[in-house]
């Protein structure tokens, strides 16, 4: 996962340049205005709970600093939660990073008392990989209370020998009254300084791509009598970010302006050379080298076909450990295991452990080694952004997958994903565009997306209500695909116990709450080829009575099911994560003193060819069953489109809470003679 991309090395073509890194004066709090201080809510966004008066954020070359500056106003209950404050940075190597200071603020009541921030801020770490910690620095505001206005500032400042052009992201979650973003570039003109990239080019062109509102423009000016130029931006009334179900990575929808330090003038010339640039160091991390030649001799046969052998290779990556999914060794553990740095795919082999990119690479490395065609494909993840060609950064990718060209065919693998079954990519690398190795270099590529089929969850209760009313049997719950790498993934950070806890969890919240469920067993869980099985003993009830009928829900799956989209209205498209298939089905045993007199009526649906919606039932003498099957082909459907694909959901939603209807059947006349 590349986190410092946008870091650029400083060379210095001068041994005596004076940079001036003496602090400025500390800019003085602003004077709230008796609008400010009285208001209660903002018109536009009725509810909500916090505006931003004003928000500012100075990025300083000399300095290699950024400011940021906020002014919010609490608007209600909620909105005292953003009190307490979170900022997070990264420590990288090499000095690569961050570090937090200066942080001052107060909170300013409404009747004008002012509430000093007199606090110590305390580091926290978020998350540690591939050598980068991403930390936060947190504090609490004090005497936060509802229409409070909250007022702080600090400082991000980053190593000496590293410049980094910031990203302004406009949109929040909150509606923005003013904002200013100002940066202040160091002089590339006077020859003395000169930025390279990670292959020692000269980066001396600075440029941007944006997404702005209308109206908004950056301005770029001089310091009247300097070279010193700025770069300007000030917004007012800018709404907050969407905030609805079913959205696509919003962070590539919002206002934002994305700056970088480039060598090139074009997109396409520096896609072509840094991509081929890139391609070659992975080759020499790939390899292979005697090492994994070696063990590929040990793994694969002869006369295997290339996907036997592909099998195997994958199989016995998969065995070793992923350590983006358990924790980063610390240089001393490899130097007490006799591990030096990691060079090459030899040394990930020798480890049996690796990163996901590293053990993505040793799949390739191996698959060479078998004598195949393979290469690795660099992208974005579509959990997080979707890629963007003119933003001339490496930055933006964030995973590796694998291709192998077979029978002239490409076929993608993600061997850095665990537990991902062979032949398939995980989600977030569907449908995800990068860049990729070829044979002369790299060029531009988009993977495919998985079948519905892929990703499927069976839901299956076999169920039996006794004459008192009361309910027992079992629920099954079948997980393959995406949902099954979820959960497996779930395991990895956690232990059986709170798998399970989970697992159950998430089962009660789709049935009667009056159905009580303990965990029989999990299967499966690192058995990535079959699908993870959940198994559950029930015990409860079902249902209502009225007189001589009891109503009992059809699909008990479907019980607690909300509407989908309930807003008449949508602002951005709707986005699934993956196509996908759930398939459920009902049995239910009664007994002989009642019979069925109503079941839901079988439905067949259909949205543009896309989603697929089939609602069945059936009875014996004494059961009924419910089938229902729910498949979703596409991932994205326009707003023009929502107006009718929410029309279909809420069908389909009122479908689902068909009650099947049993009554008491009528007693048995006594044979002749008694």
């Amino acid at each position: 996962m590349n986190v410092s991309g946008r870091i650029i090395r400083l060379s210095l073509l001068s041994a005596f340049i004076s940079l001036n890194a003496a602090a400025r004066a500390d800019q003085q709090w602003t004077q709230p205005t008796p609008e400010e201080l009285s208001m209660t809510s903002q018109p536009q966004v009725p509810g909500a709970a916090a505006v931003y008066l004003f928000r500012e954020e100075t990025t300083d070359d000399k300095l290699h600093m950024f400011s940021i500056y906020v002014r919010l106003k609490i608007l209600n209950e909620l909105g005292k939660e953003k009190g307490n404050v979170e900022i997070n940075y990264f420590r990288g190597k090499e000095g690569a990073g961050f570090t937090v200071e200066d942080v001052q603020g107060r909170t300013i009541h409404p009747d004008g008392t002012i509430i000093p921030f007199t606090g110590k801020p305390y580091e926290k770490l978020v998350e540690k990989t591939s050598g980068v910690k991403i930390m936060a620095k947190v504090f609490s505001m004090p005497d936060v209370t509802i229409g409070s206005i909250l007022e702080y500032r600090y400082k991000l400042r980053y190593d000496d020998m590293y410049y980094d052009a910031p990203a302004w992201y406009i949109q929040s979650n909150f509606w923005t009254r003013k904002a200013h973003y100002m940066w202040r570039p160091i002089d590339l003109s006077s020859g003395h300084i000169s930025l390279t990239n990670a292959r020692g080019q000269a980066s001396n062109i600075i440029s941007w791509t944006t997404v702005l509102p209308t109206g908004a423009n950056i301005v770029q000016s001089k310091v009247p009598g300097t070279e010193q130029s700025i770069i300007d931006l000030n917004v007012q009334d800018i709404p907050p970010m969407p905030d609805e179900d079913y959205m696509p990575p919003i962070s590539s929808f919002s206002f934002r302006v994305l700056f970088y330090f480039t060598a090139y003038r074009t997109a396409d010339e520096f896609w072509k050379n840094e991509g081929k640039y890139w391609a070659k160091q992975e080759d020499k991390f790939i390899g292979p080298g005697s090492v994994v030649s070696a063990a590929v001799k040990d793994i694969v046969a002869p006369s295997d076909t290339p996907d036997q052998k592909l099998h195997k290779i994958y199989a016995a990556v998969m065995k070793l450990e992923n350590t983006r999914y358990t924790r980063t060794h610390t240089s001393a553990e490899e130097k007490a295991q006799g591990f030096k740095e990691v060079k090459n795919s030899d040394d990930i082999w020798t480890r049996k452990r690796g990163s996901d990119d590293q053990l993505t690479g040793l799949f390739v490395s191996m698959a060479r080694a078998a004598g195949l065609k393979a290469y690795v494909g660099y992208l974005t993840s579509r959990d997080r952004s979707i890629f963007i060609k003119n933003y001339l950064s490496l930055s933006e990718l964030d995973d590796m997958i694998a291709i192998v060209n077979v029978d002239g065919k490409d076929q993608f693998f993600d061997p850095g994903t665990r537990y991902c079954p062979y032949g398939h990519l995980t989600w977030k690398h569907t449908l995800a565009g990068g860049i990729r190795q070829t044979d002369s270099g790299a060029d531009f590529f988009n993977t495919p997306a998985e079948p519905y089929t892929f990703s499927r969850v069976q839901r299956i209760a076999e169920l039996k209500l006794d004459p008192q009313g009361a309910l027992s049997g079992k629920i099954i719950m079948n997980y393959t695909g995406d949902p099954a790498v979820s959960w497996r993934h779930r395991a990895l950070i956690g232990d059986s116990a709170s798998l399970e806890r989970e697992i159950r969890t998430s089962v009660e919240n789709l049935v009667p709450a009056s159905l009580q469920l303990k965990v029989a067993s999990i299967d499966n869980v690192d058995n990535y080829e079959q699908p993870l099985t959940a198994t559950f003993n029930v015990e409860g009830s079902l249902g209502t009575s009225t007189g001589k009928r009891v109503l009992l829900p059809g699909d008990i799956f479907e019980a607690n099911t909300k509407p989908a989209f309930p807003h008449e209205k949508r602002e951005v498209a709707v986005y699934f994560e993956y196509p996908r298939i759930t398939q459920d089905a009902v049995r239910i045993s009664y007994p002989a003193t009642l019979s069925v007199e109503s079941l839901p009526t079988p439905n067949k649906d259909t949205f543009e060819k896309t989603i697929a919606y089939n609602l069945s039932s059936e009875s014996t003498t004494n059961t009924f069953t419910i089938r229902r099957n729910y498949a979703v082909g596409d991932v994205l459907f326009t707003t023009q489109q929502y107006p009718s694909l929410r029309a279909f959901y809420s069908k389909i939603e009122n479908k689902d809470q068909e009650n099947v209807v049993l009554t008491t059947a009528p007693a048995s006349s006594k044979p002749a003679g008694n």
